[in-house]
This record gives structure tokens, sequence and C-alpha cells, in this order.
């Protein structure tokens, strides 16, 4: 159907009154935080009746979705794009170039970056549509660390017989072509990575770190490593 027929124009407008609403709703973000969202609150703001409103997203939950993965996939495309354009580089600073421009997207985004990884919205659960747009940091996390292992190998701390079946299991379900002593490895290091940018962010580090970049680096680098990445001559 061309665009310029009624049917074209009507999906032109329903597309930026979407866009309308959830830039909206993260204004509300911003100043209120998810718990207080309120769709009769952005349709106030944008001159909207609630039942207007209501076509585009029938609940609180449903903006609230879509405000997920809108977040989920801008963090996931940046460290796609930093994956990418760090093809020719080492394995570690391949890993360290994905962490930063995570790290780079938070600080841009702050209360996008809190909504998926702060605390849970009270009354919220997250359907299983968020699934394919929250996998995709990991997914490049993983990446980075199968290229190694198909080229120059990993570099693997053994694990405690304890931890093995658990280990097995992460790997069966996520990744089963590589060891599970790396996606073990691969867990920790998903959850330090966000653990070191929530300190940042959520004022943790206050008096305690104050040239953060430097930081940061030299701590994605140690991560790099716990996962069996190893730096590899250039050129």
């Amino acid at each position: 159907m061309s665009s310029s027929t009624p049917g074209g124009a009507r999906a032109r407008a329903r597309i930026e009154v979407t866009a309308a609403l959830k830039d909206e709703a993260r204004r509300q973000l911003a100043a209120e935080g998810a718990a207080k969202l309120s769709l009769r609150a952005v349709a106030r703001e944008l001159g909207m009746v609630s039942s207007a409103l209501y076509r585009y997203f029938p609940s609180r939950d449903d903006l609230l979705t879509a405000l997920i993965i809108d977040a989920y996939d801008s963090v996931g495309e940046r460290a796609e794009g930093a994956y990418a354009d760090a093809a020719d580089a080492g394995p570690v600073r391949r890993w360290s170039a994905v962490c930063e421009a995570v790290r780079t997207w938070a600080l841009e985004s702050p209360h996008e970056y809190a909504l998926i990884y702060g605390s849970p919205v009270p009354g919220y659960t997250a359907p299983q549509t968020t699934l394919p747009a929250a996998s995709r940091t990991g997914l490049v996390l993983i990446a980075i660390v199968r290229d190694a292992h198909q080229g120059s190998g990993l570099a693997m701390t053994p694990l405690p017989a304890e931890l093995r079946p658990e280990a097995e299991r992460i790997a069966a379900d996520f990744a089963p072509d590589l060891p599970p002593e790396a996606l073990a490895a691969l867990v920790a290091a998903w959850a330090e990575l966000f653990g070191l940018i929530g300190f940042e962010l959520f004022g943790q580090f206050n008096r305690v770190v104050e040239d953060r970049e430097p930081f940061f680096r030299h701590a994605v680098t140690r991560l790099a490593h716990s996962v069996g990445l190893v730096d590899t001559p250039q050129g």
C-alpha cells in the first residue's frame, strides 16, 4: 500500500503518535520514576483524552513494556556497533570496547538504564516479548568469547566440582558450543559489568572512585581475563 493512500497516512500518524507517547512517558520516568508512570498523565500532557491513548497502549504495563524493549534495543545496538567497529582488534580490546559503549549509553540515558537494570517496578512483570531485546548485549559478550574460543583459544580457570552441573546447564541453555567454564565466568562478568555501571550511575562511587573512566577500563579488562580472553599481538 502506498504511503499516499489513506491507509498509509493512518500508519504514519500511528507511528508519530506512538513515538510522542513514548517520548512523554520517558520524560515522566525522568521526573517521577517508573512506579509513578501514569497513562492519564501522559495523555493529559499531550492534550489527549485517556480513551484515545488506550488505542495505542491498553494499559500502563503495555507502555512500560514498550519503553523497556526500546531501552534494551538501544543499549544492544550500541554494544553490537562497538563489536562490529572493533572487528580487527584483539579479544580483550574488543571486549573492552563493548563494555565502554554500554557504559557510555548508560551515562547518556540514566533513566532508561534505571528502568531496565534498576529496582523492579512494583506490580509489573516483564512479558516474554522483552527477551529478544534484553538478550542483545549478552549475546554480544558471548560472541566475543566464541570468536576467541574458535581463534586464539581461551585461558580458563577450572571449575570447582560443586559448580560444574550448574555451569553445564547454563552452557546448554545459552551457548552449548562453549566450555561450561566460560559460561559460568561470563554470567559473573555480565553481573559485574552492570554492577560497575550501576554503582557509578546511582552514586555508590561518590567519594570512593573519582577518576572513573580509567577505573572502569581497568576493571573490564580484568573481567575479560576472567572469561578466558587473552591479549593478542597487534599488527
